[in-house]
């Protein structure tokens, strides 16, 4: 009878800290929610408009940035600025997609 009562001190220490590290996870996932720019929120007056991927993890993208679109290439590693729009691309994708769209935008600075 003796280890059952040794036991019971070492199971309410261990539920306890289960309990903490629930209680930290769950603070910090608040904390998260309320902190402007973090999280899954995108941040007012920016948005991708358009992606391409150029390879496993490269990736080719339009993204509109209070009215301006700049074309931009992402990469594992870094963010590089490609080309500032002109105008602006068509934002729906049933007129014409990204790569002819792309296309024609070399073609014509090309030209």
């Amino acid at each position: 009878m003796a280890p059952l009562a040794s036991s019971l001190p070492s199971i309410g220490g261990t539920l306890a800290a289960l309990a903490l590290v629930v209680a930290l996870i769950l603070g910090l996932a608040w904390l998260l929610k309320r902190m402007p720019g973090a999280g899954l929120r995108p941040l007012p007056g920016l948005r991708v408009v358009a992606s391409l991927a150029v390879g496993p993890r490269e990736r080719v993208v339009v993204v509109d940035c209070g009215g301006q679109q700049l074309l931009l290439g992402v990469t594992t590693h870094t963010v590089t600025l490609l080309h500032s729009l002109p105008e602006p691309l068509l934002d729906t994708p049933s007129q014409a997609g990204f790569a002819e769209l792309l296309a024609r935008l070399k073609a014509r600075d090309s030209a």
